[in-house]
Parts: structure tokens; C-alpha cells; sequence
């Protein structure tokens, strides 16, 4: 398993972990952790990703972190 699909292997399974919450409340939540607990190079690298193999909760929780990476430039 290479880095990137490592990343989205961790993406998921925090997706996983909060299936029973409703979807908006597991997307802000899989984006506050990689928010706070992925160091700044893995961040990087998941946000640069296509997106593929990711969970729908996690592809949202990606793509909201993206959104606030873009409106901060």
C-alpha cells in the first residue's frame, strides 16, 4: 500500500467510525479530525487527490477541507 492510498485507508475508516451519525455531522466531523491531527504533509497530499476509493462521507469531508484551503488564498 502506497502513501496516498494509506491516506485514503485512514480517511475512510474515520468515516467508518461514524457511520451512525448523520451524514453532515460525520463530514464536519472526519474534517476537523484530518484538521487537527494530520500533519501538514498528509493534508496536502489528500487534499491534491482525485478523490478515488474515497468513502462519500469522506470524499465530502475532503472536499470541504479543500473549499476553506481555496477561499484562504
Amino acid at each position: 500500500m502506497n502513501s496516498q492510498e494509506r491516506l485514503v485507508y485512514m480517511a475512510n475508516q474515520i468515516a467508518r467510525n461514524l457511520a451512525t451519525q448523520p451524514d453532515e455531522q460525520a463530514i464536519a466531523t472526519v474534517a476537523d479530525h484530518i484538521k487537527a491531527f494530520w500533519d501538514p504533509r498528509m493534508k496536502a497530499m489528500i487534499l491534491a487527490d482525485s478523490g478515488v476509493g474515497l468513502m462519500p462521507v469522506a470524499r465530502a469531508a475532503v472536499e470541504r477541507l479543500r473549499a476553506v484551503q481555496e477561499q484562504a488564498l
